[in-house]
């Protein structure tokens, strides 16, 4: 029976009875079918899902990488009817829960599985890309979708981000490295792929709590204006910025960067093209053409995927409003028309799960004051959130792009990568002045 019957059936049934006079499950019921179903549609996971019937569907338990229980019919017919949004929404209420197993293997199971069942060329992926409904990020859309996920306030972020507050892929030069170093390396290596001389001028595009243009002004001795329309963001970067000494070298600017001007050596964007949209990649083009001189550098830091294809809809609804994770072949769609050359291309994949991992960690043991400021539902929710991101690019579902660039002119390019793994005596501890 196709599961739309299955489901329409369901509805019709009469409730299940309290459980105190429940007969002993079966193992064919409606609800069953339906789940099996769902399972069949979604590749077969090695998962095993635990009905409010005492019914177990899925893996066995010797194969069955995790459990999760559901409350009840409705709770199943929600997540039958539109599972990307409502296994969040059902997972962040506690009316799906994990029983047994490890959230982050169990979500990874599910991205491996669909990775090689479902695609944005598949009757399915299309389906998606029609479902989702991204909010644009036009000059007050993109204001709004910012405002609601980094203005949630300072003091929640740095209960888990490391003493830089970046929060975007490390790089760990070593495996055994804190978060704190990889962080730093992570800062080290944009640097150096921009290469970065004292006094130049360099215009950041989403500047976060300020690490980068922190780190290169303190460390490289260049001038930085870093444009942001996070108003908590911005405010505590200032502050940063005094204490370390550096405001005659870095100026943090609240504002979109569609709006910026001057001519800059560096144009950089770490984390922030996931939120603007491939509708208006033309537009940061334009930005890069207008101000970067003819012989400077230019380098975007992106999450991507392998092939286009929509934002998981909870996530975009819930997490990240109005963000897209492009393909390399979109986000080329800044750069081409703008008439600017790839120079190098990196994929940081592994770095970003590590990244994930130590963030998980550390928010995990926070939850208690996480709880005390937005409640339960919120911390499932962000632990949901975590431990998806960091199952999605264990599994391949996501990448994490660098690209460095430079206007066609430019004719200063290196001829090999040796700058990039041979850092030179400036690199020096992080202090706690831009902490």
């Amino acid at each position: 029976m196709p599961l739309l019957n299955l489901v329409r059936s369901a509805q019709s049934a009469t409730p299940e009875a309290p459980s105190a006079t429940r007969v002993p499950p079966r193992t064919d019921t409606l609800d069953a079918r339906i789940m099996e179903k769902l399972l069949e549609l979604a590749g077969r996971p090695a998962l095993a899902f635990r009905l409010w019937t005492g019914e177990t569907v899925g893996a066995p338990r010797a194969t069955a990488v995790a459990t999760f229980g559901i409350a009840d019919r409705r709770a199943l017919l929600r997540l039958v009817l539109d599972p990307s949004m409502q296994f969040g929404e059902l997972f962040a209420a506690a009316r799906i829960t994990l029983i047994e197993g490890d959230l982050v293997a169990a979500l990874r199971e599910i991205f491996s599985r669909r990775s090689a069942t479902v695609n944005s060329s598949t009757l399915m992926g299309r389906l998606a890309r029609q479902l989702a409904q991204t909010r644009r990020n036009t000059l007050l859309g993109a204001k709004r979708n910012i405002h609601d996920h980094y203005d949630i306030g300072n003091d929640f972020y740095r209960l888990w981000l490391d003493p830089t507050l970046s929060y975007t892929c490390a790089y760990f030069t070593d495996e055994n490295a804190t978060l704190l170093d990889a962080q730093i390396a992570k800062l080290d290596h944009v640097c150096r792929k921009l290469r970065l001389q004292p006094d130049q001028t360099v215009i950041e595009a989403g500047s976060g709590w300020g690490s980068l243009a922190l780190h290169a002004a303190s460390r490289y001795g260049v001038r930085v204006r870093a444009f942001n329309i996070s108003h908590e963001q911005i405010v505590m970067a200032r502050r940063r910025a005094r204490r370390a000494g550096l405001t005659d070298r870095v100026e943090f600017i609240e504002d979109d960067y569609r709006n910026a001007s001057g001519a800059c050596d560096a144009f950089v964007s770490v984390g922030m093209l996931e939120h603007v949209g491939p509708e208006h990649y033309a537009e940061l083009g334009a930005v890069i053409t207008r101000t970067l001189r003819a012989d400077g550098h230019g380098l975007l830091h992106t999450i991507g995927r392998n092939a286009p294809q929509p934002v998981n809809r909870w996530i975009e609804q819930r997490i990240f409003p109005g963000s897209y994770t492009p393909s390399l072949a979109e986000l080329m769609a800044v750069l081409e028309p703008a008439g600017l050359s790839v120079l190098d291309v990196e994929n940081l994949r592994p770095h970003y799960a590590r990244t994930l991992s130590l963030w998980l960690q550390a928010f995990n043991a926070e939850q208690a004051a996480v709880h005390r400021m937005f409640g339960p539902d919120f911390v499932r929710m962000w632990q949901l959130y975590l431990a998806g991101s960091q199952a999605a690019f264990e599994s391949g579902e996501m990448q994490l792009f660098q690209v460095a660039f430079a206007p066609a002119t430019n004719h200063r390019t290196p001829w090999t990568r040796e700058h990039l793994y041979h850092p030179d005596a400036r690199t020096r501890q992080w202090t706690a002045a831009t902490s």
